[in-house]
């Protein structure tokens, strides 16, 4: 099977706006960093997301998908 990142290339050159762009890489990293630590992502972020809002800055490496 292909890399996910080989098929999206080119998939993903028009992401819609020169902003988009950032925030569709932090996703990806996310989904690509669950995957590779073989942690599920649907509940990662369900874990995360609710308390997202309230999070400081300072504590946003905590949220950081780790082993």
């Amino acid at each position: 099977m292909p890399d996910a990142g080989l098929i999206g290339r080119k998939n993903w050159i028009h992401v819609g706006s020169p902003q988009a762009g950032p925030k569709v890489a932090a996703i990806l990293s996310i989904f690509e960093t669950c995957r590779r630590i073989k942690l599920p992502v649907r509940e990662y972020l369900s874990a995360v997301l609710p308390g997202l809002a309230n999070l400081q800055l300072q504590r946003l490496s905590d949220l950081t998908p780790t082993t």
